[in-house]
Parts: C-alpha cells; sequence; structure tokens
C-alpha cells in the first residue's frame, strides 16, 4: 500500500463516507460469488477459550449457513495490531480479528477494516451509546461490533472502612478527604496508590472527566491529551501522592498483591473485571470487599470511565465480508454465545441483555457478600462515557509510562507528564505524517 494512502486521515466523516463505499462495492462483489457455497473464515483472537465458543457456532448456525470459522490464537495488545498491519500490507489479513477500542483508529487509517453498518445496524441498540460510539469513531461507518467492556468502579474493603468510621466517596473531594482521614487513623494504611504502569486506568479516569485526547478537525487531528479536563485528573492524583495520604508504588506487583491482602491498602479504583484480579492478588480477602459507584467530579453527575474492552472486527482482506459480519453479530448478541464467552473467557459482555442473565445472575464468588453485585455493575456500565481514540495511543500510553512514573516515584509535578506525553503524541503523528492542528 503506498505510503500516503496508508498514512492518510480516513477518520473525518467525508473520508470514512467516501472509503466505506469503495469497500461496500467492492465487498458485495466478493460476497456475492463466495456465499453461493461453503465459506471458511478465519479469526484472530487473544480470548480464553474462544475455540469452545466458536464450536457452538459450526455446530449449530454456522452448519446451517454453511459457515465455518477457525480460530487462530494470537497475542493481545501492541503485538497483534503489528501483526494485522503486518499481513494487510500483503492483502492476507485474516477475516476476522478481535481488537481492543483504542486500536480501532490505527486499524482504520491503514485500511486494514471494513466498514459492515450494513450488516450489522440492526444490532446497535443492545449496547450502550458510548460503547457503541467506539466502533464508529464517530461517523457513519461501522467498524466492529463490541463485545466487552470495563466500565470503572470503586472497590473497598467493607470490615475495615466500617473500623475506621470511613463513608464511601461518592465525589473525588470526598474522596481525597477519606484518604486524608485514614492516614490519620492508620498511619501504616494507605486509602488506595497512584499506578503509573497502566496507562488504560488513567485514560478511563481522564475518560470519565470529559477529556476527548483524540478529535478531527477537516483533514487533521488535535490531540488534547494535556486539555482541562485530564489536567484536572492528574493534579488531583499527584497532589494526593505529593501530600502522601495515598500509596505511589505501581500495580500487579508482589508487593502491591501483599498490600491488597493484608489490608495495607483497602481500597481500589478498577473495572468490572476486578474479582478476577482479587481473587489472585488478596485471597486471604475474599468476602469483605464491596463494590460502588466511581467518585463524581460533581455531586449531579452520573457517569463513569472505561478500562479495557474490544471488539471483533472484519478485515478489508476478507473475500466474506458479510459472512464475517454474521459472525460477528452471533459472537456478541446471541444469549448462548455470550455465557460460553463468559464461562470460557471470563469476559464481561457489551450487549446490555447479557449482562444481568446466564453467567451474570449470581454476584462473582469472591464478591458472594454483595448479592446485587452484577445488577449495580449494569447500572454502572449504562453510564459509560464516549471514548475518543486516535491512531498511536501505543506511542501515548509508552510516553505515560515512563512520564508518569518518574513524576510518581519522585513525588514530582503531575503537569509537567502530561505536558511531555502531549508532546510526545503530537511529535509522533507528524513524523508519521498525520495532519495536525494545534
Amino acid at each position: 500500500m503506498p505510503h500516503t494512502k496508508r498514512r492518510r486521515l480516513v477518520t473525518t466523516a467525508v473520508a470514512v463516507s467516501l472509503g466505506a463505499t469503495a469497500l461496500a462495492a467492492c465487498g458485495s462483489g466478493d460476497d456475492s460469488e463466495a456465499e453461493s457455497g461453503p465459506v471458511s473464515l478465519t479469526y484472530w483472537t487473544w480470548t480464553p477459550g474462544m475455540d469452545k465458543v466458536v464450536d457452538l457456532w459450526n455446530k449449530g448456525p454456522g452448519k446451517k449457513e454453511q459457515i465455518t470459522v477457525t480460530v487462530k490464537k494470537q497475542a493481545s495488545g501492541d503485538t497483534l495490531v503489528t501483526k494485522i498491519l503486518t499481513s494487510h500490507k500483503a492483502k492476507k489479513a485474516p477475516d476476522l480479528v478481535q481488537a481492543e477500542y483504542q486500536a480501532l483508529p490505527t486499524l482504520v487509517s491503514n485500511d486494514a477494516l471494513a466498514d459492515v453498518s450494513e450488516d450489522v445496524e440492526d444490532v446497535k441498540d443492545k449496547f450502550a451509546e458510548g460503547v457503541w460510539q467506539q466502533t464508529t469513531l464517530g461517523t457513519e461507518a461501522v467498524y466492529a461490533v463490541p463485545q466487552d467492556i470495563g466500565p470503572m468502579m470503586f472497590y473497598y474493603r467493607e470490615d475495615l472502612f466500617k473500623q475506621y468510621g470511613l463513608k464511601v466517596p461518592t465525589t473525588w473531594e470526598q474522596f481525597a478527604e477519606t484518604a486524608r482521614q485514614l492516614k490519620k487513623k492508620a498511619p501504616d494504611k494507605d486509602l488506595t496508590t497512584f499506578s503509573a504502569n497502566d496507562s488504560g486506568l488513567f485514560a478511563g479516569l481522564a475518560q470519565q472527566a470529559g477529556a476527548k485526547w483524540w478529535s478531527t478537525s477537516g483533514d487533521k487531528w488535535k490531540v488534547g491529551i494535556d486539555d482541562a479536563a485530564t489536567r484536572k485528573v492528574a493534579e488531583f492524583w499527584g497532589g494526593l501522592v505529593e501530600e502522601g495520604v495515598i500509596d505511589n508504588q505501581p500495580m500487579y506487583t508482589p508487593s502491591w498483591n501483599k498490600a491488597l491482602n493484608t489490608g495495607k491498602q483497602i481500597a481500589w479504583v478498577s473495572a468490572v473485571w476486578a474479582p478476577g484480579t482479587l481473587t489472585t492478588a488478596a485471597p486471604d480477602t475474599k468476602g469483605k470487599w464491596a463494590m460502588a459507584p466511581l467518585p463524581q467530579w460533581s455531586a449531579d453527575q452520573d457517569v463513569t470511565g472505561s478500562w479495557g474492552g474490544s471488539s471483533t472486527a472484519v478485515t478489508t482482506d476478507s473475500a466474506h465480508k458479510e459472512a464475517a459480519a454474521k459472525f460477528a453479530v452471533w459472537l456478541n448478541t446471541d444469549h448462548d454465545a455470550l455465557n460460553a464467552l463468559a464461562k470460557e473467557g471470563g469476559i464481561y459482555p457489551a450487549s446490555t441483555s447479557a449482562q444481568l442473565s446466564g453467567a451474570f445472575s449470581n454476584p462473582p464468588a469472591y464478591f458472594s457478600n454483595q448479592p446485587d453485585f452484577y445488577t449495580k455493575a449494569a447500572d454502572i456500565a449504562k453510564t459509560t462515557a464516549p471514548a475518543s481514540w486516535g491512531p498511536n495511543v501505543n506511542v501515548a500510553y509508552t510516553s505515560f509510562k515512563d512520564a508518569f512514573g518518574a513524576a510518581a516515584k519522585n513525588k514530582s509535578d503531575f503537569a509537567a507528564a502530561l505536558r511531555k506525553m502531549q508532546d510526545d503524541t503530537v511529535a509522533d503523528m507528524k513524523k508519521q505524517g498525520f495532519g495536525v492542528s494545534q
């Protein structure tokens, strides 16, 4: 693919509309020939147990439709994105790929994903608006079907909150005051930690505050990582670290696990998938935690951010786009498929109807003390704020880990770290040939 085409901005409404028309014309021609007989599709995914889920399709709807899907297990994250793009350059990408929401702009801007809007428009109402928006990139096109999501929540040690006379914070101001109260009553304990080793957490917090890190204007990108909303988040957490009322150690380390398991850290800002992590990190505290909505920036708000989640996309290289889209819809909306995804892959479905049925009828075993866990989670998921991703999220995330990692360790200026993140992201986009407006 020519460099200029590969680097062009295709996520503006006009560019995507024109590109989608061309893709639809190409895809329909391929499909009209291919769908007259048996169709074989290849699906790249990292979800555990996906082969068992796909077996349900191959033995049921797929057999009837004469559409067989073969799973090819892959690494996740940037490794998979790179592999998809490399395969696409050779016109040999698989029919279907699992893609994290933040990776979609990169794949679309490289013409790797097909617009499947005509084949999936009937299922839009099965997903929260903020979730569906991530697969459209703010255009009329649809580049994937949502699979799983990670609405953010507040987790806390119910027993220790009671012991120290703490109230569950409903605003971030109250959150800060709770951290101070705990430090006064138990100097050896921390409410939580600010971790610079997972950029997704910070991105979700910024998202909740109203940040739009990437947007488009005409044929140019605008990078707003250092916007007012994100600065508010950075300065809030940086202030707590500098004040010494929360910890500054990274998550997912033996030390962090021990802090959770022993009650040295008594709360965690996380997402709906936290029970799985806590089961491993803090096994001795099972049944002692509770979940509540994320604190808000003002008392009259009701919004959460998203930490994680992925979708099922059809590639432009597929000769069977219509068949691939049919499978993607089944995988992410069918009752049996979603139950199998939850059981085999441990995912929290994007489909709103699945969030209160099947595998989610009862609370996680770790939270057996909170029978309404998934009822509350489903209500929170509905309030997920729209996300705004760009073509070089990987660069922004790497810069975050470097700049905020140093700032957290040294208890230095988080605002300066945010500016560094902004500057690195803009510089990389310009280097790649994207038009960037200041």
